[in-house]
């Protein structure tokens, strides 16, 4: 059986350095989106907006030229969903960006290049 894939909670859009700022202004005084504010520390400067039911993570990353789109998938069988997903011909990116120590999650890309974080629910 295969395991079972849903989308997750986040979209990281990735934004050079040259149009952070206008890209947060845009969805925060434009668009009128409500911000999260996050604690936490991180390698990256991010803002964090309410989407719908989902979380938009706006990254300011300086070795991009232009803007990406990420996106969460969320799979009940991590290690089923690795060896699916390599045996259909998704490429692995682990490289992309670290990932915290003992998170249950790996990156990969879709044939078009869409970079995909894929978690391994907790089981709720």
């Amino acid at each position: 059986m295969s395991p079972k894939f849903e989308p997750g909670k986040n979209i990281a859009m990735k934004v050079p350095v040259h149009e952070y700022e206008k890209t947060v202004a845009f969805y925060r005084d434009v668009l009128g989106l409500k911000t999260i504010q996050d604690d936490t520390p991180s390698s990256t400067e991010s803002a964090k907006f309410e989407f719908g039911g989902k979380v938009l993570w706006i990254d300011k990353v300086s070795s991009l030229s232009q803007a990406e789109i990420w996106l969460e998938l969320v799979t009940d069988r991590g290690d089923d969903a690795a060896r699916h997903l390599e045996d259909n011909g998704c490429i692995r990116r682990d490289e992309i960006e670290a990932l915290p120590h003992g998170f249950r999650g790996f990156w990969v890309s879709s044939p078009s290049n869409i970079i995909h974080l894929v978690t391994e629910n907790d089981g709720t």
